[in-house]
């Protein structure tokens, strides 16, 4: 085993190393070439916590939230979730095939917690790392070697990176940006103001009006509003977007005639299933170095604090 106190020149051949690992560079390239990987893999994350989590049901949003089991439960569904959305095939000693080779999954909330088995030796581990209340995550590539590792100390005789040996860890992405848990970063007040109603189509029209211009994913409107309806709770025709436009807000959502909308007014556009608020003003003399939208045949800009409300357009229609 290496000495805790490896020299730095020791450090270098190692990491040549690990540049010279043929099987792990071939899982790289094989990972890095699948189409919009990043943001698939960031959305399978997201998607994950927010099905630990169960807003619609428990109206939770927060990890700390979560019991110690389901807390145990995540690696085993970033694992499964992941493997449904890459297709990976199934291992037969470690979880994944990737491009032929065998690749265990590990996933930690806290970075360098990821717990290795001691059947993984010698394997290649795809360790993976989210956190909500930074709203980043990382993936990256290790192959498990004695010598890099802590011996276990669990029940379980699972083992961890030493910190020292981080760098070995080829990153496929790192710190990359989760996207974000609006109600678990909403001031506090404010989140209080929404919740308060009884009523959940009260609880998103306060969501909407008081979280704008952010990029609100469909779980956290699914947590306000507890009810299995709650997309037709958003819509017009008596949702949030119908009972907000009299306060000049528009709601926009994943269609690409709202996306474009929200990018002339110079917004981040929704993704899938998330929307964006925001209220507007006609466009006046004061707002002329402001980006603006042509609807309903006038100019429209995201509303100043000194702009009196007046009724929002209509969005144009929902095709894509």
């Amino acid at each position: 085993m290496l000495p805790i106190d490896i020299s730095a020149a020791q450090n270098i051949v190692l990491s040549e190393e690990v540049k010279r690992d043929a099987e792990l560079q071939a899982v790289s390239r094989e990972l890095m070439s699948i189409d919009a990987a990043e943001e698939r893999f960031a959305s399978v994350l997201r998607d994950t916590i927010d099905q630990l989590l169960n807003g619609e049901v428990t109206g939770r949003y927060d990890w700390a939230t979560l019991y110690k089991t389901e807390r145990t439960h995540a690696g085993t569904l970033v694992e499964i979730n992941l493997q449904r959305e890459f297709r990976f095939a199934d291992g037969h000693a470690m979880d994944y095939r990737i491009a032929g080779i065998e690749v265990d999954c590990k996933y930690s909330q806290n970075f360098g917690g990821w717990m290795i088995p001691p059947e993984a030796r010698g394997h290649l581990c795809l360790l993976v790392w989210a956190n909500d209340y930074e709203s980043r995550w990382s993936a990256g590539l290790f192959r498990v070697r004695e010598e890099w590792l802590n011996r276990g100390g669990n029940r379980d005789a699972k083992l961890t990176v030493k910190a020292i040996h981080r760098d070995k860890i080829h990153w496929l992405w790192r710190d990359s940006e989760l996207p974000e848990n609006v109600l678990l970063h909403m001031d506090p007040s404010e989140r209080q103001a929404v919740f308060a109603p009884n009523s959940g189509q009260q609880r998103l029209n306060e969501l909407f009006r008081r979280v704008q211009k952010r990029r609100i994913g469909r779980n956290v409107v699914r947590t306000v509003a507890q009810q299995k309806d709650y997309m037709k709770r958003v819509r017009g025709n008596g949702g949030s977007r119908s009972a907000l436009r009299t306060d000049g807000i528009l709601i926009m959502g994943d269609y690409d005639s709202h996306r474009a909308v929200a990018e002339q007014l110079g917004l981040l556009p929704p993704h899938e299933g998330e929307f964006v608020s925001v209220r507007v003003a006609r466009q006046q003399p004061h707002h002329r170095e402001a980006p603006h939208v042509i609807l309903g045949g006038e100019p429209w800009v995201i509303a100043t604090p000194d702009d009196a409300p007046e009724i929002a357009p209509l969005l144009p229609s929902h095709a894509k």
